[in-house]
């Protein structure tokens, strides 16, 4: 099936992506940035299914350290074929005047200029006219850039509205060197920015909820799976495209 490297692949959405790639013969790179025992328990879980994966450690925002990852997974696993630029956070909760800027400026660079930096390396290596077999990348984009969260996180909103943009662009910028570019917009996940989520902000949280047609939030296994989708030979001809997973709820 090829290579996927998955930023912050050690825990939540990314570690089911890990596992469900690996399942589909992929050989898989686990990016992880501080939970090193995570990353090692989704590799080890990987091997004893018979699978190929390795634990990376990288700061996405750093692009040393994105150089680095990147060739360590290709010079132990082989050429990449797929990216899923999961790895992100979701900062303080609050109000523009109660915001910390270089929180702020951490905030931004890794959720929107670290999958940028990841999006360059991987085509890099992807792209037909530069010696590469094509590939994918996917990110993982949030229903938060389309509802914008006032009054909580328009911060993070605001770094999800970006890769949105950056989605959109690059597909059409790279699909004629045999790369298809897409993304997900998850809503509400039950992982560990869930529970952060709730703690900082419960009224809301519940609000959110309530506003869900579905009426539950998601599991990491309903976002994972339309990712799988997106790499599939049955996605051959998806490119640009966002493609929301939020129960259908389109405000607030």
């Amino acid at each position: 099936m090829g290579v996927v490297l998955v930023t912050g692949g050690s825990r939540g959405i990314g570690a089911e992506i890990c596992g469900r790639a690996a399942d589909r013969g992929y050989s898989v790179g686990v990016n992880y940035r501080h939970g090193e025992a995570e990353a090692n328990a989704v590799v080890a879980a990987i091997e004893k299914r018979g699978g190929r994966a390795i634990a990376v450690r990288a700061d996405v925002s750093n692009e040393d350290d994105v150089k680095r990852m990147f060739e360590a997974v290709a010079s132990k696993l082989g050429p990449i074929t797929a990216l899923i630029n999961n790895a992100g956070w979701g900062g303080q909760h609050g109000p523009i005047e109660t915001w910390d800027a270089e929180a702020t400026r951490k905030l931004i660079e890794t959720n929107l200029f670290g999958p940028m930096l990841c999006s360059r390396e991987a085509v890099k290596r992807m792209s037909k006219k530069l010696g590469g077999s094509g590939g994918n990348i996917v990110n993982i984009s949030s229903a938060a850039a389309r509802t914008g969260s006032p009054g909580v996180f328009v911060h993070y909103a605001a770094t999800k509205g970006g890769l949105d943009v950056f989605t959109t662009g690059l597909a059409k910028e790279v699909a004629k060197d045999g790369i298809r570019v897409n993304a997900v917009r998850p809503g509400y996940v039950r992982t560990a920015m869930y529970e952060d989520d709730l703690k900082q902000s419960p009224d809301w949280v519940r609000s959110t909820i309530a506003a869900i047609p579905l009426g539950r939030i998601a599991e990491v296994q309903d976002v994972a799976a339309v990712v799988l989708w997106l790499l599939s030979e049955e996605a051959t001809y998806v490119t640009g495209t966002i493609i929301d997973i939020s129960g259908g709820r389109a405000t607030q």
